[in-house]
């Protein structure tokens, strides 16, 4: 069965995501009140609605129209992802053991992502990019750049999965491309025990429930 996309008012969606940030330590962790917290927040409302007016959002779908994106230089991976949970679940995201101490701060945003703010921006025109179920993620990367969309980094796919954990189903994962290390390694996000997992498989290995998921833009 379709699922048909819900008009949604850009505005409110905007307000919903800065709670939902909210309702999970963001400001805490980030060293602010709620109140500095959303002020640093507040210049990206205007950009989203306008860049999403009369859009529509359909998250089962795995596509959505913006997200507002809060980087590690504002509160580390290791804090975020235990904050991002399945839909309908209750256990907490993880990131795999296969990370080796150390390895994680080295998987940063490539040159070609170009990330528009170092401490929060909006990614635009968003999909989880299940059409890449079953390819070589190397060759999946290159397709979407020859589309002219950008990979999404780390920071960008586990605010997908916290501001709509509907994205995340059983053989509809999603790679990371836009956060690399220097090697053959492609972080990933998928489910494992019950819950979300961040991890990584290697460029030349394609999986039949790991796609590559990409953006139309990004804003500061």
């Amino acid at each position: 069965m379709s699922v048909t996309p819900t008009p949604f008012d850009a505005g409110a969606e905007f307000d919903r995501q800065v709670r939902n940030l909210t309702d999970r330590d963001y400001p805490a962790l980030s060293g602010l009140d709620p109140e500095r917290f959303g002020a640093l927040l507040a210049p990206l409302r205007a950009p989203a609605v306008a860049a999403a007016a009369g859009g529509r959002c359909a998250p089962e779908t795995g596509r959505v129209p913006f997200l507002l994106v809060v980087t590690r230089n504002l509160v580390p991976v290791e804090e975020t992802m235990p904050r991002t949970v399945l839909h309908g679940g209750r256990l907490p995201g993880f990131i795999d053991r296969s990370f080796e101490p150390g390895a994680l701060e080295r998987f940063v945003a490539t040159e070609e992502t170009a990330l528009p703010a170092p401490d929060a921006y909006l990614l635009l025109d968003v999909e989880r990019g299940e059409e890449f179920c079953g390819a070589v993620p190397h060759e999946a990367m290159a397709t979407l750049a020859g589309r002219g969309r950008t990979l999404l980094t780390i920071e960008e796919g586990i605010a997908l999965l916290t501001h709509f954990p509907e994205v995340l189903v059983k053989n509809k994962c999603f790679s990371l491309g836009g956060s690399r290390c220097g090697d053959r390694r492609v972080p990933a996000i998928w489910i494992s025990q019950k819950a979300p997992k961040l991890g990584w498989c290697w460029q030349g290995n394609p999986h039949t429930w790991l796609g590559m998921a990409s953006a139309g833009a990004r804003r500061a």
